[in-house]
């Protein structure tokens, strides 16, 4: 049916699309940090953004001073009745227009509330490759799929997806925030006892296998074998914390890599850093490689999923791929020992490396500005709404 103006306290009506965002996790993670930005860069004007997440959590509470509603239901790969039926419920009683679902487990719940309800259903898919799950439900719902990479891309209409429901929007940082003077380096730098002539290389992200972070130990160890006086900086928290922290301790490497834990404001460490080393094994478009970028921080990073489309190697820093890319491969071989290579040849030139930061910061103003994500994300948005809208009207005609 077609879109109603909500009614406010007061008699007054609100015109904005309603958007419910649902959430497969609410941890402090990459994707829960794209919801975030990509709600806080949606025309405020024109969009209400609403959240709903899996459990309470000090991102929840972050969401919610931000002035969001934010509303908690179990989800699931097999979601259950209830979460189901309170999707149902605010769509009905606060006027939800469209659901952007992001997960899978949110995917398929919000796909199927989507559907009983009469509401468009976004998913983003925040990975290098599409689940069969997800597939599955695209295919049975007709809901509209969003990927951030050319990977993803290539096999959602390599897997039958129809072309019209599947939309490329790489993912975004914000400029404002991200840029090479968002803070003065000294003030990390102490957090950590490094000095300002030191040369420091970190890795941000969460401390889970798939991102890699036992990789980015292992090249650190490779390089302060040759370069005993580099420092490294791991930023971040997860599953793998302990036992990353074991293996600092065993190899007697306490003043030379810090474990920094879970970082509030990352865009205050980036400028602090000569180098980020990215080790992930399976990425799609991961946004701390953006972020470094806006900051002026070139990058080393193993070839997966997106990372290629992101660094342009020799320019904005280093990729080391597999046999994808052969004339990658014989400079730099191998998987976290290319890194290692890759970051001493770097370190060993300051003025590559003075020119790798400028051209960053000008290959992520140019592609990478979330308001250029956000605005191709409003766009897909309201040509859902439209495509209902036309339907509804085409079915009330006598």
């Amino acid at each position: 049916m077609a879109r109603t103006p909500r009614v406010l306290p007061g008699g007054q009506t609100d015109e904005r699309t309603h958007v419910l965002e649902i959430l497969g996790n609410a941890i402090v993670g990459g994707m829960e940090n794209y919801v975030r930005t990509l709600a806080a860069n949606l025309p405020p004007n024109e969009f209400k953004v609403s959240l709903l997440c899996p459990f309470e959590s000090p991102y929840t509470a972050l969401l919610r001073s931000e002035g969001r509603d934010v509303y908690i239901a179990p989800l699931r790969d097999d979601p259950p009745w209830k979460a189901i039926e309170l999707i149902c419920t605010l769509v009905r009683e606060t006027g939800v227009d469209l659901l952007h679902a992001h997960l899978m487990n949110a995917h398929t719940v919000a796909a199927m509330a989507g559907r009983l309800s009469g509401t468009p259903t976004v998913a983003t898919l925040h990975g290098m490759s599409l689940h069969a799950q997800e597939i599955s439900v695209a295919r049975t719902t007709g809901s509209h799929t969003i990927v951030v990479c050319r990977e993803a891309w290539s096999q959602a209409l390599a897997v039958g997806l129809a072309p019209e429901l599947v939309s490329l929007v790489p993912n975004g940082v914000d400029l404002a925030k991200y840029h090479p003077m968002s803070a003065d380096p000294s003030e990390f730098r102490q957090t950590i006892n490094v000095g300002p002539a030191d040369i420091l290389v970190g890795f941000v992200g969460r401390l889970a296998w798939e991102k890699g972070p036992d990789k980015f130990l292992k090249a650190a160890e490779f390089i302060l074998q040759r370069r005993p006086e580099v420092h490294f900086a791991m930023v971040g928290t997860g599953l793998m914390e302990k036992d990353l922290a074991a293996t600092v301790r065993r190899a007697g490497l306490e003043s030379r890599i810090h474990m920094v834990g879970l970082a509030r404001e990352p865009h205050r460490i980036y400028p602090a850093l000569d180098l980020l080393l990215h080790t992930s094994r399976a990425d799609a478009m991961p946004l701390t490689i953006l972020e470094a970028m806006a900051s002026g921080v070139p990058v080393v990073a193993i070839g997966v999923g997106g990372v290629p489309e992101i660094v342009a190697t020799g320019e904005t820093g280093i990729l080391v791929g597999t046999t994808e890319w052969p004339g990658i491969v014989s400079e730099y071989p191998g998987d976290w020992e290319g890194v290692a290579l890759a970051a001493i040849s770097l370190l060993s030139n300051p003025a590559r490396l003075k020119s790798m930061s400028g051209a960053s910061v000008r290959r992520a103003q140019a592609s990478f500005d979330i308001h250029q994500s956000a605005t191709m994300t409003s766009h897909i948005f309201q040509k859902l709404l439209g495509a209902r809208a036309d339907k509804a009207r085409l079915h009330s005609v006598p």
